[in-house]
C-alpha cells in the first residue's frame, strides 16, 4: 500500500517522522502551508507544498508547489487530503495537525474521520499521542506494550458493534456515542491489543 506522509503547521513530532522517513514508510511527502517550515528545519525535501501559504509567508521555490487562494471553502489540510486520495494514496500519516488551536485540531480531527470514511487509512501523529481511525467493518490492531493508555471515541453519533480487547477494560457488542466519555483511558498491559467497530468510525488515541 502506497504510503503520504502529510505535515502541517501545528506541533511537529520531527525525531518520529525522521524515524519513520529514514526506515523508508513514506512514498511521497506533502508540505501543507506551514508545515514546510517544519520539513526545512528537519532537513527533509518536500514532494510537494500545498496551500495558500498565509501562515507560512511566502510562496516557495524549488519545489512542486500546488497554491490555492486565502479566500476558500477547504482547509489547507483538506486540499492536502483531497490529493493524497486522487494519488491513490492509501494510507496517510499526518504530522503538524494535533496541538496549537484548539479549533483546528478538532477540525482535523473531523476531516480525517471523513477520510477514512472515504477509504484512507489515517493517522494523525502528535508529540506525545497519535490518533488512528477505523471505520468499519474494520479492526485496529496494537503490539503488546507493558504500559500506556488508549482511549476510543466514536466520530458518528453511533458506532455499533464496537469491541476492545487487551486492554485492562474490555469491550464486546457496545453501542458507543458521541455524547459519553465511555471509552477514556484504557489501560495497556502486556497484551496485543485489538478494536474493532461494525458500523461507523472511531478514532483511537494511542502513544505516539
Amino acid at each position: 500500500m502506497a504510503t503520504c506522509a502529510l505535515v502541517g503547521a501545528s506541533e511537529f513530532n520531527a525525531p518520529r517522522f525522521l524515524e519513520m522517513h529514514a526506515e523508508g514508510a513514506f512514498d511521497y511527502v506533502i508540505a501543507v502551508d506551514g508545515g514546510l517550515a517544519h520539513l526545512e528545519e528537519a532537513g527533509v525535501r518536500a514532494d510537494l507544498a500545498i496551500g495558500d501559504f498565509d501562515s507560512l509567508g511566502y510562496v516557495p521555490r524549488g519545489l512542486r508547489v500546488a497554491r490555492f487562494p486565502v479566500d476558500k471553502d477547504k482547509s489547507d489540510m483538506e486540499l492536502a487530503l483531497d490529493r493524497a486520495l486522487s494519488q491513490c494514496y492509501g494510507e496517510a500519516y499526518v504530522f503538524g495537525a494535533l496541538g496549537g488551536r484548539l479549533d483546528h485540531t478538532l477540525a482535523n480531527l473531523q476531516l480525517l474521520a471523513s477520510f477514512s470514511e472515504r477509504g484512507l487509512y489515517v493517522t494523525a501523529v502528535g508529540l506525545d499521542q497519535a490518533v488512528a481511525f477505523v471505520t468499519g467493518p474494520d479492526v485496529f490492531e496494537l503490539p503488546a506494550a507493558e504500559e500506556g493508555t488508549v482511549s476510543v471515541f466514536a466520530m458518528n453519533d453511533a458506532c455499533t458493534g464496537v469491541f476492545e480487547r487487551g486492554l485492562r477494560w474490555s469491550l464486546d457488542d457496545f453501542t458507543m456515542t458521541n455524547r459519553t466519555s465511555r471509552g477514556l483511558s484504557n489501560e495497556l498491559q502486556g497484551e496485543a491489543v485489538v478494536i474493532g467497530v461494525e458500523e461507523g468510525t472511531l478514532a483511537v488515541f494511542l502513544p505516539a
